[in-house]
């Protein structure tokens, strides 16, 4: 499996099941990317995440869910080294970096008022 095809199954996992993706404003759509995707990074490479302030609790919680999720639908998750985990969860976070905020219509997203 190449890729682009590992990193597509990502997005269409994040796409359904993450709402964290869909916050009313860019600055929280990249807060959550960022954050979650980072300790999603943490737990497939063993390490501890981080858990010191209430937000990175609660990207862990959603990291951990995640995690669990995709090493049960994707099997070839589980056999991957930690520097192809990073490159995979960066194409990941660009691609919905690119969806959700780049090429969102939503004009609320970056609305001075908002």
């Amino acid at each position: 499996m190449i890729l682009e095809d590992k990193i597509e199954d990502l997005f269409g996992y994040v796409q359904e099941r993450c709402l964290w993706q869909f916050f009313s404003r860019t600055w929280d759509r990249q807060e959550n990317i960022d954050g979650v995707l980072n300790q999603v990074a943490a737990l497939l490479a063993d390490n501890e995440p981080e858990r010191d302030t209430p937000m990175k609790k609660l990207h862990y919680a959603d990291a951990k869910i995640m995690v669990s999720d995709l090493k049960e639908r994707y099997p070839w998750l589980r056999g991957i080294d930690e520097i192809e985990s990073r490159v995979l969860l960066d194409g990941l976070k660009a691609r919905l970096i690119d969806t959700a905020i780049t090429r969102s219509t939503n004009r609320e997203l970056s609305h001075h008022l908002y």
